[in-house]
């Protein structure tokens, strides 16, 4: 018999891999809907929904591995980051889709979340005040008008499988809809700047590079907290907090 093994869990939801079958458990309907259709839209690679029960939806393994994760070294090459960056710009080319997504929130509820977002780091004490101003202050850049595009929403490299130079399966759809296309690109390449320019070299068009180290500083201060009461650590070594301090 296989061993089921927790890829993920916390108290929102979890995913676990049983032999070639990822089973994803989520509370939240609403989020399986939106990773369902937003499968069934991108014109990228996806894994294969093999059954949906409420609240577990099963997809079947994708073939290749993941670029590498956050904190920790890449595994693939620059044409295998470049490739991935050819994927997104399929992604962000294509239909909008019909719902707002992770990388769709307003500027103005967006600022005002990484305001409060930054007092409470700073009144509670969990990072320098020094360290919270520089990144909010450079977080500004991204607090600007956009061009909607097909986003995921979510796209950590360890979403995203290649097999050579070619990208077999984006997964984890949920926060997938309209939205900015360059907070695909900074949660993309989050941690991985020496990657950067393949990426873009794949994505082939000019982008502002202010702004993805923009969303590099806001993604990091949003989610500082969440992973910490999440059971996740954002210190440790190449992880959230050394790209905040990366900006110093």
């Amino acid at each position: 018999m296989d061993e089921v093994e927790v890829v993920v869990a916390h108290s929102e939801r979890a995913t676990l891999r049983v032999g070639e079958v990822f089973l994803k458990v989520d509370a939240d309907q609403a989020r399986i809907d939106a990773e369902v259709e937003a499968m069934s839209l991108a014109p990228v690679p996806t894994p294969e929904i093999l059954w949906r029960r409420p609240p577990v939806l099963a997809l079947a393994a994708l073939p290749g591995r993941t670029l590498g994760r956050l904190g920790g070294p890449s595994t693939g090459s620059r044409a295998a980051w470049a490739a991935a960056g050819a994927a997104i710009r399929t992604l962000h080319d294509a239909p909008l889709p019909p719902r707002p997504g992770r990388a769709g929130r307003s500027v103005v509820a967006l600022a005002a979340e990484l305001d409060a977002e930054c007092e409470s780091l700073v009144t509670n004490g969990v990072l320098p005040a020094d360290l919270v101003t520089r990144n909010r202050r450079v977080a500004e850049a991204a607090l600007r008008p956009w061009t909607p595009a097909f986003t995921h929403g979510d796209l950590q490299i360890a979403h995203v499988f290649v097999e050579g130079e070619e990208v077999t399966g984006i997964i984890d759809w949920s926060e997938a809809g309209r939205g900015d296309a360059l907070y695909d690109l900074a949660t993309f390449t989050l941690g991985h700047e020496e990657h950067l320019d393949d990426v873009l070299a794949g994505y082939g068009t000019d982008v502002n590079r202010e702004v993805i180290h923009a969303w590099w500083s806001l993604r990091s201060l949003l989610v500082v907290r969440w992973l910490i009461e999440h059971g996740f650590d954002p210190f440790a070594p190449g992880c959230e907090v050394d790209v905040l301090r990366s900006r110093m």
